[in-house]
């Protein structure tokens, strides 16, 4: 007879490759509403959620409170999960950059409407004013730059340039050859030069 899953879940170290089944039948009781086995995914897992998490947000108060969405998404979707588009660390990852970016960009509107307000209620002198409009434009035209580019290069520079990863940490986290990562990020960000380049 097999162990059962709580068996084999308590004997695998927090971090172990999140594909094997242990993994899998704990996200399955849990999408039947079995908290024990929710309460075993999150110890097998969470280390590594975490420390994504606090690689993009880059603080360790927001980096818990992502931790704490990921895995109420995780309890919420946990049916939704297909074994045949990756593992389930792959599928809690992926939830965690997606939260994590999320939460660097609703950091970064609320930093412009605090600068827009502070803008429009002081007076500022007129080369500040102009290097703001400036930065501002770069902003947006990076941003445009990037749609322009294909879902694998955009995923690639976000985790190297945004989420702070080196090429090999890219590599493991989109379970790519470093290589192949390499390339994705050299040509999305020649891809990136052109267009903007293109624009002015």
């Amino acid at each position: 007879m097999n162990p059962g899953p709580e068996t084999t879940a308590g004997a695998s170290p927090e971090g172990a490759p999140a594909g094997g089944a242990a993994l899998v039948e704990l996200l399955h009781r849990s999408a039947r509403g079995d908290r024990d086995a929710y309460a075993a995914l999150y110890d097998l897992t969470a280390g590594r959620v975490h420390g994504v998490a606090v690689r993009v947000v880059r603080d360790p108060a927001q980096a818990e409170e992502v931790t704490q969405e990921v895995y109420l998404e995780a309890w919420r979707t946990a049916s939704r999960y297909d074994a045949e588009r990756g593992t389930v660390t792959t599928w809690l990852l992926t939830i965690t950059h997606r939260k994590a970016v999320d939460r660097v960009r609703s950091a970064e509107a609320s930093r412009r409407r605090e600068a827009t307000f502070h803008h429009r209620n002081h007076s500022v002198e007129h080369d500040t004013t102009a290097e703001a409009v400036q930065a501002t434009f770069e902003a947006r035209r990076v941003r445009a730059a990037l749609t322009q580019l294909t879902d694998v290069q955009r995923e690639a520079i976000e985790l190297a340039y945004f989420g702070g990863y080196t090429h090999t940490e890219v590599a493991a986290f989109l379970d790519l050859p470093v290589g192949t990562a390499k390339t994705r990020i050299r040509d999305g960000l020649i891809r990136l030069r052109d267009t903007i380049g293109a624009g002015r």
